[in-house]
């Protein structure tokens, strides 16, 4: 078992909404929201006020404590006071991703059993939408303002009485994130208050942050990965953020200009734009200090391309999933210049793991072995909700959660994730590594994204089948140029056979390639 350089940690056995805001008052006038498109601003004072006057009003409406509140809204300065709003008030939060269609909204609401939901006007008719498909909601709060439906900002005026909770923090799911569904049905995974709190006093002595420090959120809050590193752990500790709604390039780069950005949490596809676009020549980004990547594999060629161009440390990645609340790894913000490139990190605090072989998972692996990650600490999820059967499929009688992922150690503990097990490709007995592939691809000055997945030829064979995005400057790239471009640079087997060009790569919010759209096309 390979086991934490850092001290353990104590559990924090404290609600979420304590575990973050418990040092507001001490941080006072300083800025802890701020609305990246128009300089609105929330104090540290604001934002613990506003969130126990918000739970005192859903209180009063009748949010009762194992309640289910769903929270669906793009990333603004109001989403971390509803969320700790609706905790406080001792409501388990379902975020929902903003782009779902009624439908998939439904299903999620039918299956966490939301009674509530808190939303945006521009996202109203599909809430109501969904409540309606779903039944079961007694109410649609709005961030805003709608005309029929109560607004956060009103209800900041309640005077109802703050609620007393008795919480148990082991116990209690503070989340309920669904799980991205690409590799099957949606599941709400319960992350307890003492999972996420945790995770939060884990992950501080390698990527500290504090007053002075501002943190650009255009990863959404909806997701662990932001809900953790651009909500929680900056609020947690004093830093800024500041947030932006989605990605826009020339939004984010502005922003990192006009607010002094520090520290970037990003994925992949950022990380691209940042290495190759060329609209980042136009922009001030002196100001970062640091680039950590997250929620997809990086390539260490892109990432030592992005670094470049900005003049900047090696950018660090981070590694972890929905059910490990999420963070296990990461590149510790001292170590950037050392860390061997293309390592996801290392274990925190108070986490063990082993490598097993896919062949035989009793088997476990030593370093330099490649095989599947399993996890142990104290941020292992509770369970999936209502499904006990797919829990004990993820996490064994002894406690280790089977990632799902493969990777293999170095001799110093860094992490290298390979791929996914479901996502390895079978060629004539051999497996090759989507990522492997499309890390290469990226490569090649005529290729803007790309993905590979597992196809098939006329001899019902599985093959890697690319899809391509071209550069707008390399219109006549040919199917036949990037064959051969591959084929000089990989074993054999490990060649693309077919490629498809595409405008886009289609992805979720997190920078994950979705890949059973892709297969859809093969």
């Amino acid at each position: 078992m390979f086991r934490s350089e850092y001290a353990d940690v104590p559990p924090v056995e404290l609600p979420i909404h304590e575990a973050v805001l418990g040092r507001a008052a001490e941080f006072g006038d300083q800025p802890a929201l701020i609305d990246g498109t128009d300089g609105t601003t929330l104090t540290y004072e604001q934002v613990d006020r506003f969130h126990r006057r918000l739970a005192a009003a859903l209180a009063d409406a009748g949010v009762r404590k194992g309640d289910v509140l769903a929270l669906h809204s793009p990333n603004t300065i109001a989403f971390p006071t509803a969320f700790y709003g609706a905790t406080r008030a001792g409501a388990s939060v379902t975020t929902v991703h903003p782009l779902a269609t009624p439908e998939e909204f439904a299903k999620q609401l039918d299956d966490s059993g939301a009674r509530w939901i808190v939303t945006v006007s521009p996202l109203l008719e599909s809430a109501r939408r969904a409540a309606e498909l779903a039944g079961g909601v007694r109410e649609i709060f709005v961030c805003d303002n709608a005309p029929g439906h109560r607004s956060l900002i009103d209800m900041l005026a309640s005077t109802a009485p703050e609620p007393e909770i008795d919480f148990d923090p082991a116990e209690d799911v503070a989340a309920l994130p669904y799980s991205s569904g690409t590799t099957g049905v949606p599941k709400g995974v319960m992350l307890t208050h003492r999972q996420i709190a945790t995770n939060l006093a884990q992950l501080e002595p390698p990527v500290p942050a504090g007053p002075g420090d501002r943190i650009l959120a255009v990863l959404p809050f909806f997701h662990i990965y932001g809900l953790t590193a651009l909500m929680n752990a900056p609020l947690r500790k004093g830093a800024t953020v500041v947030v932006l709604p989605r990605f826009d390039l020339e939004t984010f780069l502005a922003a990192i200009e006009n607010h002094r950005i520090t520290g970037l949490y990003v994925a992949p596809p950022i990380v691209l734009a940042l290495a190759k676009h060329p609209a980042v020549a136009r922009y001030d980004l002196s100001s970062l200090k640091y680039v950590i990547s997250a929620a997809a594999p990086l390539d260490a060629a892109l990432a030592a391309a992005c670094a470049e161009r900005l003049g900047l440390p090696p950018i660090g990645q981070a590694y972890g999933m929905t059910e490990l609340s999420p963070g296990t790894h990461v590149v510790p913000l001292d170590a950037l210049h050392h860390a061997p490139p293309g390592t996801v990190g290392k274990l925190i605090a108070g986490t063990g793991m082993r490598i097993v072989s896919l062949d035989d998972p009793a088997k476990d692996l030593a370093a330099g072995e490649p095989g599947e990650i399993l996890i142990r600490g104290p941020q292992v999820m509770k369970g999936y909700l209502g499904r006990p059967d797919a829990t004990a499929d993820m996490i064994d009688a002894d406690g280790w959660l089977h990632t799902g992922d493969i990777g293999h150690v170095d001799d110093d503990g860094w992490l290298f994730v390979v791929d996914r097990v479901k996502e390895l490709i079978k060629y004539k007995g051999f497996q090759v590594a989507p990522a492997e592939l499309e890390a290469l691809l990226l490569t090649h000055p005529g290729i803007a994204d790309a993905a590979v997945v597992g196809g098939h030829n006329e001899d019902g064979n599985e093959i890697p089948h690319a899809f391509v995005v071209r550069q707008p400057t390399a219109a006549d790239l040919s199917e036949n140029d990037i064959m051969l471009y591959v084929a000089e640079r990989v074993a054999p087997y490990k060649r693309v056979r077919r490629i498809t060009f595409v405008d886009t790569v289609p992805r979720a919010a997190t920078g994950k390639i979705l890949r059973r759209q892709l297969r859809e096309h093969t």
